[in-house]
């Protein structure tokens, strides 16, 4: 079983920067595509990122283009996902994702393995 463990969410303020990592528990990482999701207070889940296998291929939601920047270090197994210029609409709990082959993409049924979750709040 691939335990996948997120950090480095918080309180910050809009404007502010924040880098979240994701830990994966075993080497299935470096062989997988990954992603990033949140979800709001009342809201559904939603894609934010992802990331292939070897970090060549990535995919971003409208909302955080330009603003965010998803990778990975597979010698680390770790996936980061750096926020710059964070709006208060990006409060969310953020969770990673293994996804079931080299690709994750946008469709949460595309990935096998889900994080516990971290909680990002943004201040006005």
């Amino acid at each position: 079983q691939v335990q996948l463990v997120e950090s480095g969410g918080g309180l910050v303020q809009a404007g502010d920067s924040l880098t979240l990592s994701c830990v994966a528990s075993r080497n299935l990482f470096s062989n997988n595509g990954m992603g990033w999701f949140r979800q709001a207070p009342g809201k559904e889940r939603e894609f934010v990122a992802s990331i292939n296998w070897n970090g060549g291929s990535t995919v971003y939601a409208d909302s955080v283009r330009g603003r965010f920047t998803i990778s990975r270090n597979n010698a680390k197994n770790t996936l980061y996902l750096q926020m710059n210029a964070v709006e208060v609409e990006d409060t969310a709990v953020y969770t990673c994702a293994a996804a079931r082959g080299a690709y994750g993409g946008r469709d949460p049924s595309g990935y096998r393995y889900w994080g516990q979750g971290t909680q990002v709040t943004v201040s006005s």
